[in-house]
């Protein structure tokens, strides 16, 4: 239970920011605003060092579409939202979901990680994370 929270945490957050947010995300009364909060607060819980490319623009970015493209596995979903939170679905799917919703959500797949943020008026900014960056786009 809370595996693909815990992957995350270890993964692609700042080692001094892991405890707090993974107490947040593997308790169940705490879950869903502590993944408010990260998607609030993304860019300084992230590990700078893992991300691969960022913006609001990311889903017309021709990298990531390339990534996408690469990536059919499946990937599981984490957000606020219980429609969504908990989906297993190939990164293609994963991605026109998470980023047709207004919540802030985690897209979880092998080796990389994909954050949305909230939805705000006209902004909404996004990051592409990988474990190793030596072959992500390949």
């Amino acid at each position: 239970m809370y595996e693909s929270e815990t992957e995350f945490v270890r993964n692609y957050i700042r080692r001094e920011k892991r405890d707090r947010l993974l107490h947040e995300l593997t308790d169940r009364k705490k879950r869903s605003r502590g993944l408010d909060r990260f998607c609030h607060q993304s860019a300084q819980l992230i590990d700078p060092k893992r991300i691969l490319l960022s913006g609001n623009d990311l889903g017309q970015q021709e990298e990531f579409c390339r990534f996408v493209s690469l990536h059919e596995e499946p990937t599981v979903i984490l957000s606020p939202n219980p429609v969504l939170d908990g989906m297993v679905l190939p990164l293609a799917d994963a991605v026109r979901e998470a980023m047709a919703d207004a919540d802030a959500s985690i897209v979880l797949g092998t080796g990389y990680a994909l954050v949305n943020g909230e939805a705000m008026k006209g902004f909404r900014e996004h990051y592409l994370l990988v474990k190793e960056t030596f072959n992500a786009v390949q």
